[in-house]
This record gives C-alpha cells, sequence and structure tokens, in this order.
C-alpha cells in the first residue's frame, strides 16, 4: 500500500504544511475551529472597514441623489462628457453579456471522472524547484502518495541552482522513496523553463504533468487530470484546479483564496467547454507528449520584443499548444494546494510577471485564433480573446478617466466606485457561497477594493514594460 502523507511540521504553527486530503476528510474539527474562531481582531477590522465603506456610498449616493443628479446632467450637456458615458454604458454592456455567456457555459461544464487504473496512461511528473526548501520534499511526498499505479509513474524533481537546502530536502526524499523519483540539478540558476525543458527531454511518459515545488496534491489529482487525454484524443493540456494552501497565514491568502475558485472554477469551467482554456497554470497541468515535442524547441528559444523570454512558460505552452489545433480543458477534480504570497510586494511581483506575460501571449494567440487552426467551433476562442484585449486596451483609458474624473468629482466618483466593486463583487461572493464557505465569501468584497486602490497601477505598468523578464519572486525563501 502507498505510505500515508505526514506533515513533519506541527500544524498550529505551520498550516501550510498541512496535506490536504486531511484538510478536506477533518471537516468536523476544522468545521468546530471555524465556528469558535472565525475571524481574528484585525480580520474583523478589515470587514468592518469594507462593509463600512460600501455602506456609506450606498446612503451617500441616495442622500445626495439630486445633487448628483445635476452633476450627471451637467457632464452630459458637454461632448466629452457624452460620449464618456455612451462609451461607459456600452463597455458596461459588453461585460454583462460576457458574464451571462460565461454562465451559460459554466453551468454546461462537467469534469471528466478518472479512468480505470488499466486505461490510465504512463505520467511523467515535472516538479522543478529553485529556493524551496523543506517544500519541495512535501510535494514530492503527496505526490508519491497518489493513487496513481506506481508502475505507470515517473517523477523527476530538479534543482534550478539554489542557494539554500532545496537540495539536501531533494536527498532526503530520494533517500525515503528511492527509485520511486529521480531528482537532478542544474549546474546553476538557469530559470524554470530551461528546468522544465530537460525534464521534458528525458521523461518517457505519454503524458507530462508539470508541479510547482510549493504545492501538495489529493490522492486523486493525478489519476483525475490525465484522464481527459484517455476519453478525448483532440485534447492536448488539462489545466489542474488551483487552491491556496496557505489560506490562514494572512490576509492576502485569504482574500486570493476567494478569487482563485472564481477563476479557476467559473471562468476556467466555463472556457474549457470551447475547449479553449487560455492558462495551464504552472502548479497543476498536463500536457499530452507529442503536442509538447511538436513545439518544444520553439518554446525553450521564445523572444519577445528581440529578448528571449523566461516568464510566462504555462500560458506559452498552452498557447502553442492550441495552435497545433488541441483543446486544452480542465478539471475541477484534479485539485492542487499551492503557497501564494502573504506581502504586498510579492503579491504585486506576481501580478506583474502575469500581467507582462498575458500581453505577450495574447499577442501570440491573435496571430492565429482568426485562421483555420483547428476543426470545429473556433468562435468561442476568439471571444475570449476579444475580451483579454479589451483589457489590456482599456488599461490606460481607463486609468486616465478615472484621475480625470477623481480630480473633477471626486465624492460621486468614489461612492460610484465602491458600490460597482459591491456589484460586481457579488458574483465572486456568491459563487464562493454556494461552492465553498460561506463565511469566507465576505472576502470577495475587501478583495475587491483591495485591488482597485493598491494594483491598480500593474496592467499599465505591465504593458509598458512587457519585454522585460525576470520571474521576480523567486529569490530566497521567505523573502
Amino acid at each position: 500500500m502507498l505510505k500515508t502523507y505526514k506533515s513533519s511540521i506541527n500544524p498550529a504553527k505551520n498550516r501550510s504544511s498541512l496535506n490536504p486530503s486531511k484538510i478536506l476528510t477533518n471537516k468536523e474539527r476544522i468545521q468546530s475551529k471555524i465556528q469558535t474562531n472565525r475571524f481574528n481582531n484585525f480580520e474583523r477590522l478589515i470587514l468592518t472597514l469594507t462593509f463600512s465603506s460600501i455602506i456609506l456610498a450606498i446612503i451617500s449616493l441616495f442622500y445626495f441623489e439630486a445633487y448628483f443628479d445635476q452633476l450627471h446632467i451637467a457632464r452630459l450637456e458637454t461632448g466629452w462628457g457624452y460620449w464618456t458615458f455612451i462609451i461607459s454604458i456600452s463597455l458596461l454592456g459588453i461585460k454583462l453579456i460576457f458574464l451571462s455567456w460565461l454562465f451559460y457555459l459554466h453551468k454546461k461544464y462537467k469534469p471528466i471522472e478518472s479512468v480505470s487504473d488499466e486505461d490510465l496512461p504512463f505520467c511523467t511528473v515535472i516538479v522543478p524547484a529553485y529556493n524551496e526548501g523543506e517544500m519541495v520534499y512535501k510535494t514530492l511526498k503527496s505526490l508519491t502518495d497518489s493513487l496513481y499505479p506506481i508502475y505507470k509513474l515517473q517523477i523527476i524533481t530538479i534543482d534550478d541552482g539554489s542557494k539554500d537546502d532545496t537540495w539536501k530536502w531533494m536527498q532526503k526524499a530520494k533517500g525515503e522513496l528511492g527509485n520511486r523519483i529521480t531528482i537532478c540539478q542544474q549546474p546553476k540558476n538557469m530559470g524554470k523553463r530551461a528546468a522544465l525543458h530537460r525534464a521534458f527531454l528525458e521523461g518517457t511518459g505519454e503524458v507530462f504533468v508539470t508541479v510547482d515545488s510549493d504545492s501538495l496534491v489529493k490522492k486523486n489529482t493525478l489519476r483525475n487530470l490525465v484522464s481527459p487525454f484517455v476519453i478525448n484524443e483532440s485534447c492536448g493540456a488539462v489545466a489542474g484546479n488551483v487552491m491556496v494552501l496557505n489560506k490562514e497565514s494572512g490576509l492576502i491568502p485569504k482574500m486570493l483564496n476567494v478569487s482563485f475558485a472564481f477563476s479557476f472554477e467559473f471562468i476556467r469551467s466555463a472556457q474549457s467547454v470551447l475547449g479553449s482554456v487560455l492558462c495551464t497554470p504552472g502548479a497543476l497541468a498536463a500536457y499530452r507528449k507529442t503536442a509538447v515535442m511538436n513545439c518544444l524547441n520553439d518554446w525553450v528559444n521564445q523572444e519577445f520584443m528581440g529578448k528571449k523570454t523566461d516568464i510566462g512558460e504555462d500560458r506559452a505552452m498552452t498557447n502553442m499548444i492550441l495552435k497545433q489545433g488541441y483543446e486544452v480543458v480542465f478539471q475541477k477534480n484534479a485539485e492542487v494546494y499551492t503557497n501564494i504570497p502573504e506581502k504586498y510586494n510579492n503579491l504585486r511581483k506576481m501580478f506583474t510577471r502575469w500581467e507582462r506575460s498575458n500581453v505577450r501571449e495574447n499577442i501570440m494567440l491573435t496571430k492565429f485564433a482568426f485562421s483555420d487552426f483547428r476543426e470545429g467551433n473556433k468562435y468561442g476562442t476568439r471571444l475570449l480573446l476579444f475580451n483579454q484585449w479589451l483589457k489590456v486596451l482599456l488599461a490606460y483609458p481607463a486609468l486616465a478617466l478615472l484621475i480625470t474624473l477623481l480630480i473633477i468629482q471626486p465624492f460621486l466618483v468614489l461612492s460610484s466606485i465602491f458600490i460597482g466593486l459591491f456589484v460586481f463583487s457579488s458574483l465572486p461572493a456568491l459563487f464562493y457561497l454556494l461552492k465553498r464557505d460561506k463565511h469566507d465569501a465576505v472576502w470577495a468584497y475587501s478583495y475587491a477594493i483591495f485591488y482597485t486602490f493598491s494594483l491598480f497601477w500593474i496592467p499599465p505598468y505591465a504593458i509598458a514594460t512587457a519585454s522585460r523578464s525576470g520571474w521576480l519572486t523567486r529569490t530566497m525563501p521567505n523573502n
């Protein structure tokens, strides 16, 4: 029998060390703890400020309705004011139509159940690591605890020139797990893409699975993740369902936990119905080997604006597989728990990296999305791309307009912003409430305010610096 994964760290001291399977199977204990101590004092303060701001904005809108109406009429009498209103209403209409379309697709989505042991493909799991320390050991242990036939599973982990004790933890895992894992070491830090490239060349599986070295998988995750390749010959890649492992470690992970649930289980599930998931996450993704080999040279040598790129390798691989005519789908039942930044500085670096690769890959996707790149309906892919470009193209005009209106009519604009955030945050909040937990759903509202007032500058900045590379967040642990 496979060994049961046990954390070597006291859960009370380090919640991120918990095995996800134990988190989910010990529901009664956790529910009891949740009920007795749901929020700490700081979290209560943040939630109080969040909803006080929203309530104050709603009251202000009603109390000063006549005054706001006068300002609105006066603005409509100007040329710029009239066209600003028309454009804003049009964009709002497009947004609502797009969300309705995604909701329709989401309702049609169903994950594929795991196939039998006999039908499961031979699988190579790749774990690149850099300055990950003990966490890579826990990742490898969770993978070997998977309910996947041992004789069909190859696990390769690569230390990408770490400056900490990552290699020692890999050696410890090797000593315990023996030939179940293969450990490799790069001569120097060469980047995640280079580490993956080496493993792609050495892997012998029919399917490649990539897992970040700060992530833990559930026992059925690998089975569920690769089953679409067996059921659907047109499937070239599969995106896993990413959840936040360290959600109890700070306010930022707690807020992003709600955001991730909406991003994956709503948006990617809708994209999956179209066979056009636009990004297979680095934390957990699977690729058909033939599809990877068809584009491997282009992928590892990818350049943007004359410079070799070393970020966004997951989105780049997704695009190149879509270009070959394959479908890319999402598996809700293939769950992985991953650590995310707990501090603002690391969070803004992560978002900057994502936005830069988003600009580059939108351009790459545009180059083939309007061609006959695959059989069947391609309009869904094009509509998803249109929405991606809409966000990019509006980044600067929206920022300029917001600053202008804040200067001219600050009270009205702030009230409108908070009410708008409340309305649009209610969708992910309601989704989380119905799918996960009713208490943590409230963080959708705090996250919307937090992003709007502290991270709004990232898309415009990322567009202006899209040619820059660098992982940004991978330095030394706890930095």
